[in-house]
């Protein structure tokens, strides 16, 4: 059974160490110390929402992660949703889609616009995730980055 909650500061250890897969599958270099003070800014500063998924043993299984930011077309908040990451060994069962519908849960419950989140096309379990739980593919704008 697994049990998804808003991720706590005494969850940190247990977090980063999956942040740090997250970002290990994404090809970035391991930095567990790394991940855990970055983790611990953005749950200290109220920067991030987290939920996780929680095991019948206490383990942490997976999460995602929320960063707000603002529409002002819409005058409202959104929720970004920027990672989003299940263990090797516990995925195909439905912990991702449970994790996203609490990020919608959320995002109701605090009255935002909604929840946007971009990934790449060779994201095939990803691109299978979102529309099932009621993502629309946006095919009508570009998306554009910057980088010093």
């Amino acid at each position: 059974m697994i049990k998804i909650r808003r991720a706590l500061i005494e969850d940190l250890i247990q977090i980063a160490d999956l942040f740090n897969l997250y970002r290990i599958y994404y090809r970035k270099t391991s930095d567990v110390h790394s991940a855990s003070e970055f983790l611990k800014q953005r749950i200290e500063k109220d920067e991030s929402v987290i939920f996780v998924a929680e095991d019948n043993e206490l383990n942490l299984v997976g999460f995602v992660q929320l960063y707000p930011i603002f529409s002002s077309t819409r005058m409202k908040r959104l929720w970004l949703v920027n990672d989003l990451y299940v263990k090797e060994e516990n995925r195909s069962q439905g912990i991702s889609k449970v994790l996203m519908e609490a990020a919608q849960e959320y995002a109701r419950e605090t009255h935002s616009a909604g929840l946007i989140l971009e990934t790449a096309k060779d994201n095939y379990i990803g691109n299978q995730l979102y529309p099932r739980v009621g993502f629309t593919l946006d095919e009508e704008h570009n998306y554009y980055s910057w980088e010093p």
